[in-house]
């Protein structure tokens, strides 16, 4: 196992799920948007509300069964007590797993990972084995009953709490943050996120693609000079 720093009970899920001052970076020149122009009704209504974190579920598979990898819509509840929710389909793999096991390790991969990351998503239903399928190095939880992924920059142990059936095809869950683990040098002392340090990714919702986190602009409470906001 890696030596991975531990913060029980006290760090919740990902800073990466809530900074929404951080904008993604994008390599070609951007297009002003006009301010002064007519709004566009979109043909296809959607939830354009990038970016969205790009992570990882595990869990346990059935008796018998390896151990599962998903992608699933995930996002921040609170912060104080920590806790986090998950959105998964009823095609998914992990739906009945979750049920099953009640908890699960969200874990959050690099830019270098991307390539991996997508053979999960692409083949959720098709491949059983993911982390076979992936390459990534298996590990147990440390207070959660549920395998991990050792290359993860941030593991995030979850309990499930609350279940919410949301028709037509979907249920949404809330989980208690029991453990967040990182890797040497993803947080300081105190235990925050040095994004600098870790070349995270997610997605922009409204356009299907991965991009890395761009150049810091501000962050929570700058309008009324605190900065030891987290969450």
């Amino acid at each position: 196992m890696k030596n991975r720093r531990i913060f029980i009970k006290q760090v919740s899920a990902l800073s990466l799920l809530s900074l929404p001052m951080v904008p993604f970076a994008h390599e070609q020149p951007r297009n002003s948007v006009n301010l002064e122009g007519e709004r566009e009704v979109l043909a296809e209504p959607g939830p354009m509300l990038p970016p969205v974190p790009a992570v990882l579920l595990t869990i346990n598979g059935q008796s018998g069964d390896p151990a599962e990898i998903s992608v699933v819509w995930t996002f921040v509840v609170n912060g104080k007590p920590p806790q986090i929710g998950i959105s998964v389909g009823d095609e998914h793999v992990a739906m009945n797993l979750v049920k099953k096991h009640k908890e699960f390790v969200l874990n959050v991969v690099t830019a270098d990972m991307i390539e991996a990351f997508d053979k999960v998503d692409m083949n959720s239903s098709k491949v059983a084995d993911k982390f076979a399928l992936s390459g990534f190095t298996a590990e147990q939880a440390q207070t959660v009953n549920a395998p991990a992924i050792a290359e993860a920059a941030i593991q995030v142990e979850c309990k499930v709490t609350h279940e919410l059936r949301v028709p037509p095809m979907r249920t949404v869950f809330i989980a208690e943050v029991t453990a967040t683990t990182v890797l040497p040098n993803v947080c300081d002392k105190n235990g925050r996120l040095i994004v600098d340090n870790v070349d995270f990714f997610g997605m922009t919702a409204g356009s299907g693609e991965f991009y890395t986190m761009g150049k810091e602009i501000g962050h929570i409470g700058k309008s009324v000079g605190r900065d030891d906001i987290k969450y």
